[in-house]
């Protein structure tokens, strides 16, 4: 139980329903002994990784002041730039050493959703550089279309229709972020990590890691483990939302980023989060008389909602969502 397991999706791109229930069975199997595995075999160039790359070290180099133009504090829907310290994941922690961009699904401000202030909806707040938001917006369609096959494949062994996912995910509220980690030694006390120990608070993260590494996994055991960068690879973990559902079948594992000495770390998560009506409550096939559902029902804007009051200081102190 020290090394994550390496899944190759690519037939989740094919007709060969066979493949398709192998690849099935052992995300299924990771999902419940580790909560955390690799995948490769996905349709996402290097090219494009690359440029998303590019594009945030350059967002992140800029003077404070011109990031700032976009901060996330002054939003009511969580969009734009986190400035350092900005979270706290762990709370016995000081707050975190990164900074960070967060965008969504862009709806525009005379949206039916928008214009009745629904938490988290509303339009992105994208840098003025150039190529920016054509690349951004693309790359979470991409991401989005990505997570989605992987959930089609989770169906299998949720024993749940095969488009459960896909019909909850009209309109999500997935989010594609961009992560700064600092050198270690600009922290402000050696207590103070890339990001605090935390479990992810929604159904399933996408990670893109550059090569700098820093990203710990609390395996069963209880020991932290190394999850390394690997080359055309993404790291997949499952959040407390996918845990609700499953009962508990799927894991919500802990992990944490410890910033790497002497180099600044890049990372790109997209959080996979379904419309944010939807009901959030225990799968038929995750609960039976000896395993009744442990969570009640709520839906995914209260569950998030919840959760970021938690990380954020600036959510709690405002009176609006």
């Amino acid at each position: 139980m020290n090394q994550l397991p390496i899944i190759d999706i690519a037939p989740l791109y094919s007709e060969d329903q066979h493949a398709w229930k192998s690849v099935a069975e052992k995300i299924d199997r990771a999902c419940r002994d580790w909560g955390f595995f690799y995948i490769k075999g996905h349709p996402i160039s290097a090219s494009r990784i690359h440029a998303v790359l590019d594009h945030a070290q350059r967002f992140f180099a800029l003077p404070t002041a011109e990031k700032l133009k976009i901060d996330i504090t002054q939003t009511r829907h969580h969009r734009g730039y986190g400035a350092i310290a900005t979270e706290q994941l762990d709370p016995s922690k000081p707050s975190d050493l990164k900074e960070t961009f967060d965008m969504g699904l862009h709806l525009p401000a005379d949206h039916p959703q928008v214009l009745a202030e629904k938490p988290l909806r509303g339009p992105n707040r994208h840098p003025s550089m150039p190529g920016w938001e054509v690349l951004m917006e693309q790359h979470y369609i991409d991401m989005q279309a990505l997570a989605q096959t992987l959930l089609r494949a989770m169906t299998l062994a949720l024993n749940i229709e095969r488009d459960f996912f896909d019909t909850r995910f009209n309109e999500p509220v997935s989010v594609l972020r961009m992560i700064h980690y600092p050198p270690r030694h600009t922290a402000s006390s050696e207590e103070q990590q890339g990001a605090g120990a935390h479990t992810d608070y929604g159904c399933i993260t996408l990670l893109y890691q550059d090569a700098a590494g820093g990203l710990q996994v609390r395996n069963v055991k209880g020991e932290w483990i190394d999850a390394p960068p690997i080359e055309g690879t993404f790291v997949v973990n499952l959040g407390d939302m996918m845990a609700h559902w499953s009962n508990d079948r799927y894991l919500s594992t802990p992990h944490r980023v410890i910033s790497p000495l002497g180099v600044d770390r890049y990372s790109m998560p997209f959080f996979a989060e379904p419309h944010p009506d939807t009901p959030i409550e225990c799968l038929p096939g995750c609960q039976d008389e000896s395993h009744p559902a442990k969570y009640p029902a709520t839906t995914c804007a209260e569950f998030l909602l919840s959760r970021f009051a938690e990380t954020y200081a600036y959510r709690r102190e405002q009176t609006v969502v």
